[in-house]
């Protein structure tokens, strides 16, 4: 979508976007990446002994919860922020943020405490994501950012591998806090990439920044996904009046989020964004892919682990697969897309893929052959590499330059609302009648109530290794029947998905970057021709024949 620049901001030298320095720049965002994807690999892999050793394993899905819930919150603020005040400054905040937070996170001592930190570790990697997004789009064309996409598919792909070895090998032959000090070198050497790289337009605010509608928006995420954690946890239930309080929170913070929109000078989500069809279509895309996906990915660990007797390292490497089919999915129709110029294809044909994985997943059993579950992961993961780069390039590709961090933030602010909503109600449903399984099996094996209960709670992949065989087999069982039942409930989402694609409409890719587009930079052939130049002028004029030499 070609708009005209709007006025530049701030009293700032244009910065020339030769390759060179679009290279130099993307290094930056590979290194931010690298630290996030890194992490949620690794993390994954030990789940099951960090919930063991600190007793959580009936909250576990609080893990993934919190992180993702602070992530959400964050989202529009970095997307706004960066467009208003520049994306330099942020990206290395959200670097040290990340970082810190994996201190916390290994020093943790308590099950409660872990999770606090693990949300402040969130409210970093929201950053490294949504502002690798706007600045890729601010350097790169939306008509060749599909190139860009091979290099961000290999750190993926690294991390799917290196993730789940290192996971495996600190839980198996040192302690899972190794799984977040790793993140300290890894870190400090993001941050000095970035720092010294990472060269772009600092901005200053000309309209008042609107605070209360970042407050609004965080109450009501909080509320939403406290509302579906209650109503799906077995203490609560969606009776209980906690619950419903929770709701009530949600209905009024959302009324006061929309009506401060319509009156705050610069608001944090422009309410204009949702009349623009192809903005509100790949955003509710986004949303119910969000729904399924994370609900999905979140716990197929867990059951690699305790239902098919794998080892840490082991179900990590299991998850390869659907890396490897995500990459390679993404990589061919992000070129494909650069070279055409169409997108519209891609999204449903992904949704159907990743629908069909899902069915064949709710064939899993304690039985089902490691092999055949890596086919499953393998497709699930082709699936979504057709739709997660592709409905982003659109939502950028269909906006303001000036918005394109806005909109960007707000696009995967609600894929991630969905992604919480789907790990809060699904892994509810999954951890409830896993607990009533694992108390039913220890009970059933001469073990107290109390005793059952605090079984459940502790339980992790080195202690059931240790339990008698009949014990073992039924716990294996009760992960199995636990989970496989709950892709049945995720289908739907991805068939609506589906319907919502169909209808997603092809407009022309911009061949100017977001920056060229604001005036904030030159780049094609005028990047290319200002290089050329300044290369003439620092060149030494040639000494004319017969004239003294120079000294």
């Amino acid at each position: 979508m070609t708009t005209s620049p709007p006025a530049v901001a701030q009293d700032a030298p244009l910065l020339v976007l030769t390759q060179r320095r679009i290279w130099i720049i993307f290094s930056a965002l590979i290194a931010g990446m690298m630290l996030a994807s890194l992490d949620q690999t690794i993390v994954s892999t030990a789940m099951p002994t960090i919930v063991g050793d600190l007793g959580g394993v009936e909250h576990q899905a609080w893990i993934t919860t919190a992180y993702l819930l602070a992530t959400t919150i964050v989202m529009p603020v970095y997307g706004k922020f960066g467009d208003v005040l520049g994306r330099r400054n942020l990206f290395l905040v959200a670097i040290a943020l990340f970082t810190l937070a994996s201190v916390g996170c290994a020093v943790a001592t308590g099950f409660w405490q872990f999770v606090t930190f693990r949300a402040l570790q969130g409210l970093g990697g929201g950053g490294l994501m949504i502002l690798s997004q706007a600045i890729i789009a601010d350097i790169v064309p939306a008509s060749e950012r599909g190139k860009y996409m091979g290099p961000l598919g290999g750190i993926f792909g690294l991390s799917a591998v290196a993730g789940p070895l290192l996971g495996g090998y600190f839980v198996d032959h040192l302690t899972w806090q190794w799984a977040f000090y790793i993140n300290i070198p890894i870190g400090i050497t993001a941050f000095a990439i970035a720092w010294f790289t990472l060269t772009l337009p600092h901005k200053r605010a000309t309209r008042r920044i609107d605070v209360a509608g970042v407050l609004l928006l965080s109450a009501a995420t909080t509320c939403l996904i406290f509302f579906t954690e209650f109503g799906g946890d077995a203490e609560h239930g969606w009776s209980a009046p906690g619950t419903w309080a929770w709701a009530g929170g949600l209905l009024v913070a959302a009324g006061l989020f929309v009506w401060n929109e319509t009156r705050a000078e610069d608001p944090i989500i422009p309410l204009g964004l949702f009349r623009n069809p192809v903005f509100v279509n790949a955003t509710a895309i986004g949303f119910t892919l969000g729904l399924g996906m994370f609900a999905a990915i979140a716990f197929v660990p867990t059951f690699l682990q305790m239902s098919s007797g794998t080892s840490a390292a082991e179900s990590g490497l299991l998850m390869v697969p659907m890396m490897v089919g995500l990459m390679g999915t993404s990589i061919w129709s992000g070129l494909r897309i650069s070279r055409t110029g169409r997108y519209r294809a891609y999204p449903p044909t992904g949704t159907l893929v990743t629908a069909s994985a899902m069915l064949a997943m709710t064939t899993l059993t304690a039985a089902t052959p490691i092999w055949l579950i890596c086919v499953y992961l393998f497709v699930f993961g082709a699936g979504l590499g057709l739709i997660m780069q592709v409905v982003v390039l659109v939502v950028q590709n269909a906006v303001d330059p000036s918005l394109v961090g806005t909109a960007t933030s707000t696009n995967n602010y609600f894929r991630e609302v969905g992604a919480a909503l789907g790990v809060a109600i699904f892994g509810a449903i999954f951890t409830t009648n896993l607990s009533e399984r694992l108390t039913a099996v220890f009970t059933g094996a001469g073990a107290s109530a109390e005793q059952a209960g605090q079984a459940t709670a502790t339980l992790d992949p080195q202690t059931l290794a240790q339990l008698p065989d009949p014990v073992r087999e039924g716990v294996v069982a009760a992960y199995a029947e636990s989970l496989a039942p709950v892709f049945w409930y995720l289908i739907p989402f991805m068939l609506v998905a589906f319907l919502l694609a169909v209808l997603l409409k092809q407009i022309p890719l911009s061949d100017t970057a977001g920056m060229v587009a604001r005036g904030e930079a030159i780049g094609g052939e005028e990047a290319r021709a200002h290089e050329q130049a300044l290369r003439a002028a620092a060149a030494p004029s040639p000494t004319p024949r017969g004239a003294p030499p120079r000294n």
